[in-house]
This record gives C-alpha cells, structure tokens and sequence, in this order.
C-alpha cells in the first residue's frame, strides 16, 4: 500500500491537522467567491426578467424548466461555483503554502499504470452495484423522533435531485459537449484534487494509516454533497477513487475513474432520452439482485487485478 507522506521542507513543518484546516481556509474562501458571482449572474438575469429580481431568482430555482435559456444559465453557474470552490483554491493552497506543482501529484508517471481501460471498464462494472446501494439507502427511515430532520433532508434532497434531473435533461449535441465538461470534467478534476490529491495525502500524514485516510476522505466527500439518501453510494465511490489513486500513484486515474462515472450517466441519460438506448440508468428500482451481484464480483475482481498489476507504485510515497 502506497505511503502518504510529503518530502517537501514547508508541508513537513505544518502538522498535518494545522494543513487540513488552512486547505478549508482556501476552499471557504473559494465558495464564498463562487457563491457572490453566482448570485450576481441570477441578480443580472432576473433584472433581464418580467417581475422583480428576487421573485424571478426564486421561481428559478424552483421551477427552472419554466424560463427559457435558463439551462445555459444554470450550467454556467455550476462550472463557475465548481472551479471557485474546489479546484482552484486548491491549486492556490498547493501552490502558494506547499510550493509544489501539479506534477507533484503525481509520484508515478501516467504512462506507467496498468492500465487506463481498465480503469474505465472497473468504474462501469461497479455501477449496477452501486445502483442497489442507491436504491437501499433511499429507502432509509429514521426513526420517529427524528421526523422533523428526516422531512427536512427529503425536501433538501427533492430540490438538489430536481435541478440535477433539469441539468441532464437535454437533447442538443451542444448542451451534450457542455454537459459533459460541466458535470463530468470539472467535477472530476477539481473534487480528485482536494480530496484525493489533498485530503487523503493529509490524513494520510495524520493518522499514519492509508486505508483509514482512504475512507475518511470518502466519508467527508459523500457529506459534502449534502444528499443524506445518496451518503452511502457515494461514499463507496470515494473510496473506490482513494484506493484507485492509492494503487496507481497517479492523480489522473482516480480524476478518468470520477470523469467515466459521471460523464457515462450524462451520456446514457441523453441516448436514453434521444431513444438511442432502451435502458433508463438513473431509474435505479430497474437493477436485479443477480446483475448487482454480478457487478459485485467483477468489481473486486478488477479492483484485485489492478492492485497486482501496479504493485510498482506501492513502492513510491506520494511525494
């Protein structure tokens, strides 16, 4: 198993813990940037709009299929809010508080891992799975004495799955391409880099375990999202890109894995959409025991495979 460790002077100094808490000084300051240019966006387009600026903000959000442009609006704020929150003030914090750069995520070169298709073929394997584990945690209930939070998580996570729906819900090859970038690179790139790149690296250095780091980066991952009944899933996923990333000892890996996943569904939404595809992949009532286990199987199968494979890179600390 990969060490997570720094050989860098300036991150040696700073007590792992002390790091954590200066990289969630960067993103803070990064999601409070994405979130003024954001309201400025909605401020100038409900100015453009029939009534006043806050009516119309709201009945966007709410009801955003109602407006027209309002898709290219909203993706729009996605990639700013997403780039501001996560990826670029972790760059600001690698660069300016580490002094290091991007090939430092890096300790193995790319063209040494084995391989990037089976990269790609493991991440879609694991999909039926996950998708029983979607399903099992939707159907989660608390017990009555939190009623009142449970209420309120399915209404925070009815509005989230409401907007996601109307993101993906396209049907122009354009809208496709900005799709794709918007929701499956940018997140890909900026969410592996904090918390592959940084995080686990961190936790890692703290707790002197890397399955532990591993874990404990997915568990913040999945909670950061905010969506109680998608926790666990998503969870698995972090945990599937920190040992990918643990494994291969280079940041892309985990980064294509994240990319795949997401940029498969948008993908498979709009062929399902055009009538290319009979198959509706967000309908997750729709995966059978036999094809979960399956996926099961053939998921730890590769996941074995491409351990042995990369043992290589188990001999190369993340520098």
């Amino acid at each position: 198993m990969t060490e997570l460790r720094s050989n860098n002077p300036l991150a040696e100094g700073l007590h792992p813990l002390r790091s954590i808490i200066l990289l969630l000084g960067f993103v803070l300051v990064g999601m409070s940037l994405g979130s003024i240019v954001s309201a400025l966006l909605l401020v100038i387009w409900s100015t453009m709009q029939d009534g006043g600026a806050a009516r119309n903000t709201f009945e966007l959000l709410s009801n955003p299929e109602a407006f027209s442009g309002s898709w290219y609006l909203l993706i729009l704020i996605q990639g700013i809010s997403h780039a501001l929150t996560f990826l670029v003030p972790c760059l600001l914090y690698w660069r300016m508080m580490e002094r290091r750069r991007w090939k430092d995520f890096n300790p193995r070169p790319l063209s040494t891992v084995n391989s990037l298709a089976l990269v790609v073929l493991l991440t879609i394997a694991f999909m039926p799975f996950n998708g029983l584990i979607i399903e099992w945690n939707q159907n989660i209930n608390l017990p009555p004495a939190f009623e009142g939070l449970e209420e309120w998580m399915k209404q925070k996570e009815d509005q989230l799955t409401k907007l996601t729906t109307f993101l993906v819900s396209f049907d122009s090859p354009v809208q496709l391409m900005l799709a794709l970038v918007v929701v499956g690179a940018l997140p890909g790139i900026g969410e592996e880099v904090l918390f592959r790149g940084l995080l686990q690296r961190k936790l890692g250095q703290w707790t002197g375990n890397t399955h532990a780091a591993i874990w404990i980066a997915a568990a913040i991952f999945s909670a950061i999202h905010f969506q109680f009944y998608g926790f666990f899933p998503r969870m698995l996923l972090g945990a599937l890109f920190g040992y990918l990333y643990a494994w291969s000892g280079n940041l892309w890996v985990p980064i294509l894995a994240h990319f795949v996943n997401n940029g498969f569904t948008v993908l498979m939404v709009w062929l399902y959409r055009q009538r290319v595809v009979p198959i509706d992949i967000e309908n997750t009532n729709s995966v059978p025991l036999t094809g979960a286990f399956f996926s099961l199987l053939l998921t730890i199968g590769l996941l074995y495979y491409f351990r042995k494979s990369n043992q290589a890179a188990r001999s190369h600390p993340y520098g």
